[in-house]
This record gives C-alpha cells, sequence and structure tokens, in this order.
C-alpha cells in the first residue's frame, strides 16, 4: 500500500462523474464497500469538504485521496487483452505521438468511455499502449458521434497537467460545425446556464436559470466561416466550460441547431440535414505541453464533415487562421 495521501484534480472528461466512479476508474480493484469506507470516515475529501460516494464530481475539483491498498495481482489469463487487430486500429488513429502525449483523431460513432451498451470506446482501446503505468489516460471527452481531436496524457504527472490545463480553461479548443442557417450577429458570444434532464440514452441538455438547482454555466464562442446563402452557416465554435453536449445546445438554443444532430435537431433542421450525419468535428486544440512548449494539433476532416462540405459547397481554405479575431469577449 501506497503510504502517500495526495492532491488529484478531477479532468473535464470526467465532469459529473459519481466519486465512487472516479475511484474506481483509476483504481479497479478497489470495491464499492472500500470507497464508502473511505468516503464515510473523512478520509476521502473534495475541496475540502467531505463526501458521499454517489455525489458528483465537477471539473476542477481537488480531491483527497488517502493511500490506497496495492491491487491483487491477476493471472495472465484475467488480464483483458485486445485483438491485434484493435489494437493496430487504435495504432491508426494517432495524430501525435511523444514521450508524455497521444493525439488521437477520434472517428465519429466511436464512444471515448463504455456503458452497459457500449463495448467498443476508446478508453478500451488504450490498452494497446500497455496496463498499469503504461495505460495513456483521458484528460477530456467528445460526444460520440464528434470526430476530430482527443489528447491522452502517458503516464500520470503527463494526465495531471494536461487535465489542469483543461480544467482551468487553458487549452483552446475549435470546432467546426454546419449550422441551420446564418446567425445573426455573425460572431459573438453566449453564456447560457444548461442543466441535464432525462437519463441514459434519453439524457438532454436544455437552458436554465443560473440560480435554478443542478444548473452549471456555460459560455461558448461562435464565428461563422462562411455562408450557403441563408440555407447554411460553417461555423467555428470554441466552447471555454466543458458541458455535456455544450455545442450542440447552444446552437439549438440560438435557434440555429448543428445539422444532421437527432437529438437536438427540430423539424426543419432535420429537413435540411437529409442523410448528413452530425456536422460537428473538434478541428484543433492549443495549449501548453507538460514538458514544455507549446503542443497545436489539428484533425482533418471526418468522411461526415467532408460530405457536409460537400453538399453546401465549403471548402477548407475559406477558414483563415484565427476564426475568433476581433470576435468581443473572446478571451
Amino acid at each position: 500500500m501506497s503510504r502517500e495521501v495526495k492532491t488529484l484534480y478531477v479532468a473535464e472528461a470526467e465532469d459529473g462523474i459519481r466519486l465512487d466512479r472516479w475511484f474506481r476508474r483509476r483504481w479497479p480493484h478497489l470495491s464499492h464497500v472500500q470507497v464508502q469506507k473511505m468516503a464515510r470516515s473523512g478520509q476521502i475529501r473534495v475541496d475540502g469538504s467531505r463526501v458521499k460516494p454517489e455525489d458528483r464530481l465537477t471539473a476542477g475539483a481537488a480531491v483527497r485521496v488517502p493511500p490506497i491498498p496495492d491491487p491483487v495481482e491477476k493471472t495472465p489469463g484475467e488480464r483483458q487483452t485486445l485483438s491485434d487487430r484493435d489494437v493496430a486500429y487504435a495504432r491508426s488513429l494517432v495524430l501525435f505521438e511523444d514521450d508524455m502525449v497521444i493525439a488521437l483523431n477520434k472517428p465519429a460513432g466511436l464512444a471515448v468511455q463504455g456503458g452497459t451498451k457500449t463495448t467498443k470506446h476508446v478508453d478500451r482501446l488504450l490498452s494497446a499502449w500497455g496496463e498499469g503505468l503504461e495505460r495513456p489516460r483521458l484528460v477530456h471527452r467528445l460526444d460520440r458521434d464528434t470526430s476530430g481531436v482527443l489528447l491522452l496524457g502517458k503516464g500520470p504527472e503527463a494526465a495531471k497537467r494536461l487535465a489542469g490545463a483543461f480544467a482551468r480553461r487553458q487549452a483552446k479548443k475549435t470546432y467546426w460545425a454546419i449550422v441551420m442557417g446564418a446567425p445573426k450577429p455573425g460572431a459573438g458570444q453566449i453564456d447560457l446556464a444548461l442543466k441535464k434532464s432525462g437519463i441514459n440514452d434519453f439524457e438532454i441538455m436544455r437552458p436554465a436559470d443560473p440560480k435554478e438547482h443542478g444548473a452549471e454555466p456555460a459560455e461558448t464562442a461562435f464565428a461563422t466561416i462562411s455562408r450557403a446563402a441563408h440555407r447554411a452557416s460553417w461555423m467555428a465554435l470554441r466552447p471555454f466550460t466543458g458541458r455535456t453536449h455544450q455545442l450542440r445546445a447552444h446552437m439549438k438554443a440560438m435557434g440555429h441547431p448543428i445539422l444532421g444532430d437527432p437529438k437536438y435537431g427540430n423539424e426543419a433542421s432535420n429537413e435540411l440535414s437529409g442523410p448528413l450525419k452530425l456536422q460537428l468535428h473538434a478541428r484543433r486544440i492549443e495549449l501548453d505541453h507538460p514538458g514544455g512548449g507549446k503542443l497545436i494539433v489539428e484533425a482533418p476532416l471526418s468522411p461526415e464533415m467532408k460530405a457536409g462540405f460537400a453538399h453546401f459547397g465549403f471548402s477548407e481554405d475559406e477558414a483563415e487562421q484565427d476564426p475568433f479575431a476581433g470576435v468581443k469577449r473572446i478571451r
């Protein structure tokens, strides 16, 4: 058992996760009873306060982690292994890799984390790089149907630094989206609190009063890159917060839902979308590299986004280097 008491920070990808699940993702050998006992005795604290195993964590929260008992070593037959095909597939997604960071080009349709009905996901594929300390760690997330850049930390220290950058809003994320209509003004920022409603596959984010219980602040900058007359617009979106479905919910609230979105679309956007899949792509991430210097990664357009560009006549060379230059309240 490690005798060290640690303070770890909740990553953006883990915003809203239950405390007991947060612990078991990091230490799968811990039982629910063990986590419950540590929480009840006050050994686990969040931002200095006592917590219950079922309490949900927010991105950036400081978690006091007491000494964790060592796992009981499993036999080789008990370890979950990936097939050679899965390993090759995981490696094929790499956009950038060094000794501290991996950047993947996540395809649309591949979940980042697993669930009761999801067995193929990015988190499982990370075993392609090894287990234990060799296994990369997720530091943020993308929706299942959103394509683009997904960063991973190699080792606990790199993951901690990357997750901290996301939690402190130091990562500049630029998404490309095709939305219905032509937003007016064509650029600006939307500050609109969001609250989760429903459960599981029926979960949706809706606008809420900031004082409403469960409401979370959400901020998104937007800038129009090009327009297909008044039918559709190619937008650059930059979230300053990391709420579930934030960009999709904000664009719907503006009256310009992202095309190909079955959850946040309306009758008009669904008709305009036709056969198009979700037109949302994590194009670029810029932040401090955990080893020093800047890390800038761009993901090429996904097949789904290429179909949208072709349908509306957009061309990548229309995008300026910084689509947010001059946009008010960009920080």
